[in-house]
């Protein structure tokens, strides 16, 4: 029996704990794994776990991942591409073999905490011209049979995450929103299937998009410090475009019927790097408003509380398409070798914690020799070259290493080739134009990076053609350069 002292001990103990944990519930963060050289799924979940992470959303069902998941206690939705949606939407057969292989098998024999499924990834943006608009429900209702057949229907649920664009305001208030009308009875048909089941709203709200797209959206208006202009919406006051944009959807749902549908904000964060309005300074203060937020339970004027939400993202993707723009591959809370970016509280009084046990490549780096000629008619297509099969996207305009002259643009481009390809003696051969160098090139804030070690060289070290709109832009600004 425990003393009435040791009990009370226990008892405080307990109860702080518990405070801990009630401060960290409700945010999880987006692991994707588009990188050339990605952590072990090992190091990764150590970090989460570290960091005080319960939750994790993937974008597709990586066994390696979820296996380093098992018995981890951080709680999983797992997605399924849109690429995917096709062959499961046309047969349950394929529904129930994806869930009896990515689920089944994981929930039972390895102990991972699925919760969530998610179908498809954004199928209704409008970018894609309505090519999943057929099939979502059809995959959703037979994702959602192979579960039930499966006999997990109380532990996992289905969803779709969506973009905000799936609703508008015609006057930007909150008040007035509704569905888009092209997609409106989709909509409503997806929406009651998710209110039949039990199953959440998936949305993803990003202020950084909105300053992207328009040039005039009002910059402060997307942080949470109260100093852009309020909106009034009936007596509804939003100082931040989350907000609102969180509440156009709860009108969406409230005016339909179905305002007590439980809401996931799948996707919310600020990208560090790729644009000008993509750095360091934005995303501290866009990321750590909102950890404040939820620390202080805080919600929105039609839905008090915290929000259960994603961070996006966890560690940076430098393999990811940049046809968005090349803030994409810079969302990371986490560089790709899982070192903090910024200093950044996610709600248990620490700052981030790095990845422990992180190897990288020798201190070497690729670089324009000294004695290479600026007018070589090779040192054009060797960069775009580089650029091509690396990740060439900080040096854009306003970006880290925007402010690079020639020779230290062209290092850049050389070393990133070099470092994707593990310092290969090959990689570091462009005639006459390259040298590797054991003295560091960095520039100020922009760092000339060492690669991680990955797990196996030889599928890192393997090219993957990317586009090409970044070496089109460095080769811009040679040309420019020379002509100057």
């Amino acid at each position: 029996m425990l003393s009435k002292g040791l009990f009370a001990v226990f008892f405080v103990i307990t109860l702080l704990y518990a405070s801990l944990l009630i401060e960290v519930e409700g945010i999880g963060v987006n692991w994707g794994s588009q990188a050339r050289h990605p952590l072990p799924p090992a190091t990764v979940v150590r970090l989460l776990r570290e960091n005080g992470i319960q939750k994790v959303k993937l974008f597709e069902a990586d066994s390696a991942i979820l296996k380093a998941l098992s018995r981890s206690g951080i709680q999983v939705m797992v997605g399924i591409p849109n690429d995917l949606l096709a062959p499961i939407a046309g047969s349950v057969a394929a529904a129930e073999r994806w869930v009896s292989q990515n689920v089944s098998a994981h929930v039972s024999s390895n102990g991972v905490d699925i919760r969530y499924v998610a179908v498809g990834n954004e199928p209704f943006l409008k970018a894609f011209n309505g090519t999943f608009e057929s099939i979502t429900l059809p995959a959703l209702q037979n994702i959602q049979s192979a579960i039930i057949k499966a006999g997990l229907a109380t532990q996992v649920k289905v969803t779709v995450p969506l973009n905000a664009d799936v609703y508008q305001s015609a006057s930007n208030l909150p008040s007035d929103g509704d569905f888009r009308p092209e997609i409106r009875d989709l909509m409503l048909n997806i929406v009651k299937f998710l209110s039949d089941n039990q199953a959440p709203f998936t949305i993803n709200i990003y202020p950084f998009i909105s300053l992207y797209n328009d040039p005039n959206f009002p910059v402060e208006f997307a942080f949470f410090d109260g100093t852009g202009t309020p909106i009034n919406d009936n007596g509804r006051i939003y100082d931040n475009v989350l907000d609102a944009n969180y509440d156009t959807l709860v009108w969406s749902l409230q005016k339909n019927g179905f305002g007590n549908l439980t809401i996931i904000v799948g996707e919310v964060g600020w990208p560090t790097d790729g644009d000008k309005n993509a750095n360091m300074m934005y995303a501290r203060r866009y990321n750590q408003g909102f950890m404040n937020r939820q620390k202080a339970n805080k919600g929105t004027p039609m839905r008090p509380g915290a929000m259960d939400a994603y961070l996006f993202g966890l560690i940076d993707e430098d393999a990811k398409s940049i046809q968005p723009g090349n803030f994409e591959r810079h969302w990371g809370i986490f560089y790709i070798d899982g070192q903090p970016k910024y200093q950044l509280s996610l709600g248990n009084g620490n700052g981030l914690i790095p990845a422990k046990d992180v190897h990288y490549l020798a201190k070497k780096w690729c670089i324009l020799a000294p004695n290479a000629n600026l007018q070589d008619p090779q040192l054009g297509p060797s960069v775009s070259y580089a650029c091509d099969h690396a990740d060439c996207t900080s040096l854009g305009y306003g970006s880290s290493c925007g402010n690079l002259n020639l020779a230290q643009n062209v290092s850049y481009a050389f070393n990133s080739y070099y470092q994707v390809s593990n310092q290969l003696d090959s990689a570091c051969k462009f005639p006459g134009l390259s040298i590797v160098s054991t003295r560091d090139p960095s520039v100020g804030s922009c760092k000339f990076k060492i690669m991680i070690k990955s797990e196996d060289a030889s599928e890192a070290s393997a090219m993957i053609p990317l586009t090409r709109s970044t070496a089109v832009l460095l080769l811009f600004s040679i040309c420019l350069y020379i002509v100057l």
